[in-house]
């Protein structure tokens, strides 16, 4: 019995590793993105959502902590370090405390459209309280980056991408729903 508790470990770990490493895939690619990091990627929040849903919060979560991480990597590559990184904290905040809230999609347990597209919207909208949190207090209230917009600037420029972001992939998983994905074996 023990043994195959721990070959389902481990075939959770395998699967937590493999979507976190196809939401970075999905991440690079990128029809837009912004001056200041976020971009409207091809639906690479998917595949956290879609395990978090399939196994639960807690593996969504390190999938997209992992998925944060790697994200931090390309993004600095891609949009340059000092575009998107004001402090040490609001990196640790922005990636993978920000991705890892992707999980939250596996708060829904029932297998529907309606449900999972609930889970989605729960676990982007904390993303995007994060994110506005920390470009308030990182890039507003710090370096005064525009000042006379004040609140509304985070919200604005973290809201004009993660809303586009929530319908790509409300539109994918809607579809992996209908087709039953999440009762399949790997």
């Amino acid at each position: 019995m023990e043994r195959s508790n721990t070959r389902f470990q481990t075939r959770v770990l395998a699967e937590i590793v493999v979507f976190a490493s196809l939401s970075a895939v999905l991440y690079v690619l990128r029809p837009y993105t912004l001056p200041f990091g976020g971009s409207i990627t091809l639906g690479s929040m998917v595949p956290v959502m879609w395990l978090a849903m399939r196994r639960g919060v807690y593996a969504g979560f390190v999938a997209g902590v992992i998925f944060g991480i790697l994200a931090f990597i390309i993004d600095s590559m891609l949009v340059g370090v000092g575009n998107i990184v004001a402090s040490p904290v609001q990196a640790i905040l922005e990636y993978p405390i920000a991705f890892g809230i992707l999980g939250l999609a596996g708060i829904v347990h029932k297998k529907t459209v309606a449900y999972a597209l609930a889970g989605i919207g729960i676990s982007i909208f904390f993303k995007f309280l994060i994110h506005a949190l920390a470009g308030y207090v990182f890039w507003v209230y710090v370096y005064a980056f525009p000042a006379e917009w004040g609140m509304l600037w985070p919200i604005i420029y973290n809201g004009s991408f993660l809303l586009v972001e929530f319908i790509i992939s409300a539109v994918i998983i809607s579809i992996l729903v209908k087709k039953k994905t999440l009762d399949y074996a790997l």
